[in-house]
């Protein structure tokens, strides 16, 4: 793995985390939102995350690896969907609310803010790991071009 290649999944990571944290951002900013555009209570949504290769096996990477000039190629990790979680909403017995139904109860959204800030710390803690990985890269390198001169 070169030190490109090492920089790029370190990238990949904090470019997810970064779609992550702001899919977070807006489950917090709607955790009151009754009325969307669909007329519905706004549904949490989750990022889901997939593994950037080539689809081989770790045999195959192997055998290429010990083949002169043919190193593997790099990894990572991209967003392959953001979904909507189907948890049932909350009822709120708000009869002055103005959409609650007949019996006077709101159907309002299935956010946790809890759940969501540890989610948000969880993805800062992932963003600030690839940082801290993309910055030891790049003092390797910095240091391998000083041993150079």
């Amino acid at each position: 793995m070169s030190f490109f290649d090492s920089m790029n999944v370190s990238a990949t990571g904090m470019t997810a985390q970064r779609l992550r944290m702001d899919t977070i951002s807006q489950n917090i900013a709607n955790v009151n939102t009754t009325k969307g555009d669909d007329g519905q209570a706004y549904r949490r949504k989750t990022v889901v995350f997939q593994e950037i290769n080539d689809g081989k096996n770790f045999r195959s990477h192997l055998n290429r690896y010990m083949q002169k000039g043919n190193q593997p190629t790099s990894g990572g990790v991209k967003v392959r969907q953001i979904i909507e979680d189907n948890s049932p909403l909350t009822q709120v017995y708000d009869p002055s609310h103005p959409d609650a139904n007949e019996q006077g109860y709101v159907e309002m959204p299935n956010v946790n803010v809890v759940e969501e800030m540890t989610n948000l710390i969880s993805a800062n803690r992932s963003y600030e790991a690839n940082i801290t990985a993309f910055n030891a890269t790049k003092a390797m390198a910095a240091k391998a071009l000083e041993i150079g001169r």
